[in-house]
């Protein structure tokens, strides 16, 4: 990880990413409760850990990864997702865009708008996805 990683995850931790991974880790607090969430509790908490450290790591399709279809990456985990923004996914996904826009209103807080915009669209559809190093 180069300085400037960690200065940029460091400084994402301090301005926002600290509550944007209790967000994710409250959803998965609530889908885990449920019982009938839990297929969606381990994205969830891969979310939260890249939602607090988002800086020299990338989403990616599982599948892409792995070399392999399995059951988040087909048609099971298309489901998954469209039940995911139904219950949890917009309120995510309206938190980053919230956050996002108002980083984006001075020229410090851009890359971590931005960040926040790509950590909206992954609120959308966090299931078969899966988190690598830059």
């Amino acid at each position: 990880m180069s300085a400037l990683t960690l200065i940029l995850n460091v400084l994402w931790l301090i301005f926002g990413g600290f509550i944007s991974a209790l967000a994710w880790l409250l959803a998965a607090l609530i889908m885990a409760v449920t019982i009938i969430g839990l297929p969606w509790v381990p994205a969830a908490i891969r979310m939260a850990g890249f939602s607090a450290w988002p800086f020299g790591r990338h989403i990616v399709p599982r599948d892409l990864v792995s070399g392999r279809e399995d059951l988040g990456t087909g048609p099971t985990g298309c489901m998954l997702n469209v039940l995911w923004i139904v219950f949890a996914g917009w309120w995510l996904a309206l938190h980053h865009i919230a956050i996002g826009v108002a980083q984006c209103l001075t020229i410090i807080g851009i890359p971590f708008g931005w960040q926040h915009f790509k950590l909206a669209l992954l609120a959308i559809a966090p299931v078969g996805k899966e988190i690598v190093d830059a």
